[in-house]
């Protein structure tokens, strides 16, 4: 019995450090979501506010929604996926870079 309770030795610090960094990493997810509702919520004030002044011949001005609306989160969870993979999450990880990698090509998609 002795070898196997050897085996099950737990590393207080390691477990600690990977709590605190994925603790780190969801809340850069919800800062991430928070700035895109943020900026959607302007965009439609801004909407609401766009019928006066303006002539049919006015060109619209440029719309920058899109773009930072996907490459907010493709940000996020593109340096989630960098701390996933540094504490070890491979797989997890993985998903994460390759979401990333699909938001970001969205979001050059969208450049006006």
């Amino acid at each position: 019995m002795p070898e196997r309770a050897g085996k099950q030795s737990f590393d207080r610090e390691s477990a600690v450090t990977a709590g605190c960094l994925l603790l780190l990493v969801l809340v850069a997810d919800v800062a991430a979501a928070l700035l895109v509702v943020i900026v959607l919520a302007v965009r439609g004030l801004d909407r609401m506010n766009a019928g006066s002044g303006r002539t049919a011949t006015d060109v619209p001005p440029l719309d920058w929604t899109p773009v930072v609306g996907f490459g907010a989160p493709a940000l996020a969870v593109g340096l989630t996926a960098l701390v996933l993979l540094r504490i070890g999450n491979r797989v997890v990880g993985a998903v994460q870079l390759t979401f990333c990698g699909l938001l970001a090509l969205h979001a050059l998609g969208s450049w006006p």
